[in-house]
């Protein structure tokens, strides 16, 4: 094989990045500037605009002995992101690689498939291994080194600034008006996102724990009260029925005295932002990762009173760093979960869970339940032949091989065995008649079923559709829990638009905690919120 120049090698790498593993941006380019008459040369110019980026960026971090490696390493993780951007429509930046990062195996595992591993080999593997097998020829002196590099950027430089002011025009909006399109460009901003979480991630790094609602108290005479909290996943409030969805995705609960928050909206995209964010103190507007991660949440605050015992069961992922201290327990695995058949179901983590009730009987109660719920995209795992009552169903985590009516009846059956979990949980509750008991259940986020193409969910908040933001929400109260609130007014109030903000004030509210940090207009339980 010819020896060339391992700058020429980058060159021919770029191209094929932007021949085969840009299809995303392109597609959503094309949506915005349809291919007739100058768009044609706009588009083209914006493929060799990439081309001109992605050599700049290679020849600058090329050496003798991290070219081939990094460009290795490139191809493969391109050959995943561009499979996940064709197939579901996301988007891959630092909120994405935080959720990837956290999910574990047995999720991971929902997302493998045939045509994952055919994109693999094609656009990783295949030219990974020519890219490997490539002599390459080195500059003998590091002055002429320097002036080989030099001179394949200042080209690509030179390329990209004539294309931007010869249409500047055209680049003016593509960049002002129509930012999202370059979120699509591979692998350019799946390594800048990279570089961002990794900058994020270590810029905090030393910080200390801010301890939070050390004020809190609850009074000794307070009637004691039992609140289960369950986290749902993914599920979106148009699917359900008590908000006027046609299929019938929630019978047990109609038939139940709950208020329904019909008009609820998450505080992210994804299990990994939403779980902290709705513990924390933080709205969304001021809400960051890094903030949660070193401030005490709701669950402290509650700990601090010394009055209120905290359990959090899992059957999903993890806490994602809300329940670090307090009692946690994993109900994705058998040796605690009861009910497993091919995977561990949420009805499982009901069990035993009078046995912590009554070992705490001189405190007030918080158990939180984190469901699996609607965790894409094998939806059909989600639930038990039983709850198949909607047909056809997709039965492949391939979504793009399904109709979307069999998409959406997965989806809605994995919605009917999430109805009677907490339908259930209810029936739980309602045996401590003699307490003041309440389940109050909320989703992390929402999920996209297809529409315009989209599916699963973690797209940026500013262009989500509405699908993976209003989610699913309801409180049920018994008759002692209810006594002492204006429950008509609260139900009244139900249609309001609410969000995430309010569970930090709620749980707050439901124990009547007294402290600094409370705001009873954020109180889902107070008339006026």
């Amino acid at each position: 094989m010819k020896q060339i120049s391992q700058y020429k090698l980058i060159v021919y790498v770029a191209l094929f990045f932007v021949l085969f593993d840009n299809y995303p941006m392109f597609s959503h380019i094309t949506k915005v500037y349809p291919l007739d008459g100058m768009n044609v040369v706009y588009v083209f110019s914006s493929a060799i605009l990439l081309w001109c980026v992605i050599v700049v960026v290679f020849s600058l971090i090329g050496s003798k002995y991290t070219t081939k490696p990094l460009l290795i390493i490139t191809l493969l993780t391109s050959a995943f992101t561009t499979y996940f951007m064709n197939t579901y429509n996301v988007v891959i930046d630092g909120s994405m690689i935080r959720n990837a990062l956290q999910t574990d195996l047995a999720e991971s595992s929902d997302l493998l498939s045939v045509s994952l591993f055919i994109y693999l080999f094609f656009l990783g593997m295949l030219p990974s291994y020519v890219v490997y097998k490539t002599k390459l020829n080195y500059a003998k002196t590091l002055k002429r080194a320097f002036f080989e590099k030099l001179g394949y950027i200042t080209l690509a430089l030179v390329v990209g600034v004539v294309i931007v002011f010869s249409f500047s025009k055209f680049y003016t909006s593509f960049f002002r008006e129509h930012k999202v399109l370059r979120y699509y460009s591979n692998p350019t901003y799946w390594i800048y996102s990279t570089l961002w979480y990794i900058q994020d991630s270590l810029k905090n790094k030393n910080k200390t724990l801010r301890k939070i609602g050390l004020d809190a108290t609850i009074e000794e005479n307070t009637t004691r009260k039992i609140l289960i909290m369950v986290v749902g996943e993914a599920a979106r409030a148009d699917h359900f029925s008590l908000n006027g969805y046609q299929k019938e995705t929630n019978p047990k609960l109609s038939q139940e005295n709950i208020i329904n928050f019909s008009n609820m909206y998450s505080c992210g995209t994804s299990t990994a932002y939403s779980v902290p964010c709705m513990f924390s103190v933080y709205n969304r507007s001021n809400y960051s990762y890094q903030k949660a991660q070193y401030t005490e949440n709701v669950l402290d605050v509650l700990k601090h009173t010394g009055k209120v015992a905290i359990l959090w069961r899992d059957n999903n992922s993890d806490s994602k760093g809300v329940a670090l201290r307090v009692a946690y327990q994993d109900y994705k695995t058998p040796q605690n979960n009861p009910v497993c058949d091919e995977e561990c179901r949420d009805v499982g983590m009901l069990e035993g869970l009078d046995e912590f009730i009554a070992k705490n009987k001189t405190k007030h109660i918080l158990i939180v339940l984190h469901q699996m719920g609607n965790h894409g995209p094998a939806y059909y795992k989600r639930y038990t032949k039983e709850y198949e009552k909607f047909t056809p169903t997709c039965t492949t985590n391939q979504l793009e091989e399904c109709s979307k009516e069999s998409i959406n009846n997965a989806y809605d059956n994995a919605l009917l065995y999430t109805d009677n979990f907490l339908a259930k949980t209810l029936d739980f509750a309602k045996r401590y008649k003699n307490e003041a008991v309440a389940v109050l259940y909320m989703a992390d986020h929402g999920e996209s079923l297809g529409e315009n193409g989209i599916y699963l969910h973690g797209l940026p908040y500013f262009i989500a559709p509405d699908a993976q933001i209003h989610i699913g929400s309801f409180l049920w109260l018994n008759d002692t829990f209810a006594s002492h609130l204006h429950v008509n007014a609260i139900r009244q109030n139900s249609h309001k638009k609410l969000s995430h903000d309010y569970l930090f004030h709620t749980l707050l509210g439901a124990f009547e905690v007294r402290t600094n940090l409370y705001k009873k207009e954020l109180d889902l339980l107070q008339p006026n919120n």
